[in-house]
C-alpha cells in the first residue's frame, strides 16, 4: 500500500499531529488548507502541546485543535489521567488518516492505539529506519540537499495521499481573533503607536545560539531610532527572554516600547500586523510575520534559512559573509552554545537590510 493514492471520497476525518515549537506547528498551517481544498466534506483536526495551540485556532480548516500538555508540571497521576482522556477522545472521533509531520514517537502508538486506515510519517533514515518506516501505510523523506523549506517538506506528507497543493494553498495562516485585536489596540493606543508606525525587534530565542549579543542588539536599536524609527520590543515571558531585553535596554541609550512577557501568542500576531516591519533572529516571530503578511529581516546564525527562512513575505535574511561553515546546524560553535557568526554578525548589515525593507514597502503603498 505504501506511496497509494486515496479515495477521498471515502475519508470523513484526519488528525494531524505535531508536537513541537509554536513556529513548527504553525509551518503546518498550510496542510489545513491544502486538505479542505481538495476534500471539502472532511474534518480536520489537529494534536499539538497546549502551549502552541494558539498558532492553530481559529483556522477556518480546522474543525478541533486538540491538546497535550508537555513537561512535568503536572502529578503522574493528573497526567495520566489528563492524557487517557485525551485518548478515549481521538478515539471517538475515528479517524481515517492520522499523518504525523514530526519524528516524534507519539505517532507510532497514536496509529496503533487509533487505528486509522492510513497514516503517514517522515522516514528516520539510519539502518533501523524499517523499525519505525514498517508502521505507516505511506512515508516521506527529508530533501538530501538541505534547501527545501519546512513547509514544502510538511505538505510532502499530502503529496504521498495525491493531494498536491496549489500556490493560494500554501500561504501561513494565522487569525489572531478579535479579542487579540482589541487588546493590542489598546495598548498600541496607551503608548501612542500608530498602526505601521513602528518597528518591531524580537532579540530571543529559546535557543541562546541563535540569539544577537544584548550591545549589538542595543546598538542595532540606537541606528533604528536615529533612522527615524519608532521601536517595539517583544519577547516571551520565559525569565531568559525577559533578561536579555533587560541587557539590552540597560545598554540602550534611546528610548523604545517594550511589551516583553506581556503578550499572548494570539496578541503578538495582532502586534505584528499593525508593524511596518519585524527584525528578528531565526525564531517563531519570523514566522508570524509571514503569516501575518508584515516584513521581516531574519537574522540567521548556525541554522539552515532554506529550511527555516521567512515563508513567501518581503524579507531579507542576514547572515554572516565571512563564516563559509553556516549553516552547520549546530548549538553553536563546536556546541559551546555560542556561534561566531552572530557574535561578529556587523549590526550595519541588519540596518541597511530594514532600510531596503522600509524603503520597498513606502514604494509600494505610494503605487
Amino acid at each position: 500500500m505504501a506511496g497509494s493514492i486515496v479515495d477521498f471520497s471515502k475519508i470523513s476525518r484526519v488528525l494531524v499531529i505535531h508536537l513541537r515549537q509554536y513556529g513548527d506547528v504553525l509551518l503546518t498551517s498550510p496542510m489545513f488548507s491544502a486538505l479542505k481544498k481538495h476534500a471539502p466534506h472532511i474534518e480536520t483536526d489537529a494534536l499539538v502541546y497546549e502551549h502552541t495551540a494558539e498558532m492553530l485556532t481559529f483556522h477556518p480548516a480546522i474543525a478541533e485543535v486538540h491538546r497535550i500538555r508537555k513537561g512535568r508540571e503536572l502529578s503522574f497521576t493528573t497526567r495520566l489521567g489528563a492524557e487517557l482522556r485525551l485518548l478515549q477522545k481521538l478515539r471517538a472521533r475515528r479517524y481515517d488518516i492520522l499523518i504525523s509531520v514530526g519524528r516524534h514517537p507519539s505517532a507510532v502508538w497514536l496509529n496503533w492505539f487509533l487505528r486509522p486506515r492510513y497514516h503517514v510519517a517522515p522516514q528516520k533514515g539510519g539502518p533501523f529506519d524499517y523499525l519505525w518506516s514498517g508502521n505507516f501505510t505511506h512515508v516521506f523523506k527529508y530533501a538530501p540537499n538541505g534547501r527545501r523549506h519546512q513547509v514544502e517538506f510538511n505538505l510532502d506528507a499530502l503529496r504521498q495521499f495525491g493531494v498536491f497543493p496549489s500556490e493560494e494553498d500554501r500561504r501561513l495562516v494565522l487569525v489572531p481573533g478579535e479579542q487579540a485585536e482589541d487588546s493590542v489596540r489598546n495598548r498600541m493606543a496607551a503608548v501612542g503607536l500608530s498602526p505601521r508606525g513602528f518597528v518591531i525587534v524580537h532579540s530571543p530565542s529559546n535557543w541562546a545560539f541563535k540569539c544577537l549579543p544584548a550591545e549589538r542588539t542595543a546598538h542595532l536599536i540606537e541606528q533604528l531610532v536615529k533612522d527615524g524609527e519608532h521601536v517595539v520590543l517583544t519577547a516571551a515571558a520565559a525569565e531568559s527572554d525577559l533578561a536579555l531585553v533587560r541587557a539590552i535596554r540597560d545598554t540602550c541609550g534611546v528610548d523604545t516600547v517594550d511589551f516583553s512577557g506581556q503578550l499572548s501568542m494570539k496578541e503578538l500576531a495582532a502586534l505584528i500586523g499593525q508593524a511596518k516591519l519585524v527584525i528578528t533572529v531565526d525564531s517563531a516571530p519570523s514566522h508570524i510575520a509571514a503569516a501575518m503578511q508584515t516584513p521581516v529581516v531574519a537574522i540567521f546564525g548556525p541554522s539552515n534559512e532554506y529550511v527555516w527562512g521567512p515563508w513567501r513575505v518581503q524579507h531579507r535574511v542576514v547572515g554572516s559573509n565571512t563564516h563559509p561553515c553556516r549553516p552547520c546546524n549546530s548549538a553553536g560553535c563546536g556546541d559551546s552554545r555560542l556561534s561566531d557568526c552572530l557574535l561578529t554578525l556587523p549590526v550595519e548589515s541588519i540596518r541597511a537590510a530594514a532600510r531596503e525593507l522600509l524603503a520597498e514597502r513606502a514604494g509600494c503603498r505610494r503605487a
